[in-house]
């Protein structure tokens, strides 16, 4: 158990540090969504389930919906008709 939450530090440490150093916004937005997720998981294993739906929910669901539907609108995503 002590090992799966060092990996989850670890990982949140790495989503952390990439997330403002990534070039696209597409990965910054990906890199976010997977900090969410792995702070969703830490929380669920401290035994504190109301904070990790929130995290679910909001952090990673919602919000990074958000940022997918704002880059769809300045149209920093591929396939759209201005590249």
């Amino acid at each position: 158990m002590i090992v799966l939450e060092y990996l989850l530090l670890a990982g949140i440490i790495l989503c952390a540090v990439t997330a403002p150093l990534c070039r696209r916004l597409l990965s910054t937005v990906i890199v976010y969504m997977a900090f969410s997720l792995l702070m969703a998981v830490l929380w669920s294993l401290l035994q504190t389930p109301d904070l990790a739906i929130t995290e679910a929910a909001v952090g990673a669901g919602i919000t990074s919906i958000l940022f997918f539907l704002t880059l769809k609108k300045i149209h920093a995503l591929k396939g759209t008709k201005d590249e």
